[in-house]
């Protein structure tokens, strides 16, 4: 297993030790990246209605559109660590 690969699990790992609950945009980018990291670009048609929670998750990987798997891990990582400081 990459070392990358190892520090992304240990970092899906801490995210759930936070001490402090994340603020909303903070969740969106961690939803985001780890979505990009582990299916790729977003894809499919963005959620309609009154689903606002969806639309924001949807939305919020869709920005980041184009990131490399691998590059988005190393985001997530960095996001997660430093939440952890």
């Amino acid at each position: 297993m990459s070392q990358l690969l190892e520090r992304f699990e240990q970092a899906q790992k801490d995210v759930n030790q936070l001490s402090a609950r994340p603020d909303n945009d903070t969740l969106l980018n961690l939803y985001a990246y780890f979505k990009q990291a582990t299916a790729g670009d977003a894809s499919g048609d963005r959620p309609g209605g009154f689903d606002f929670v969806r639309q924001a998750k949807f939305d919020a990987w869709a920005r980041i559109k184009g990131t490399s798997q691998q590059e988005a891990m190393q985001h997530y990582i960095e996001l997660v660590a430093s939440l952890k400081n």
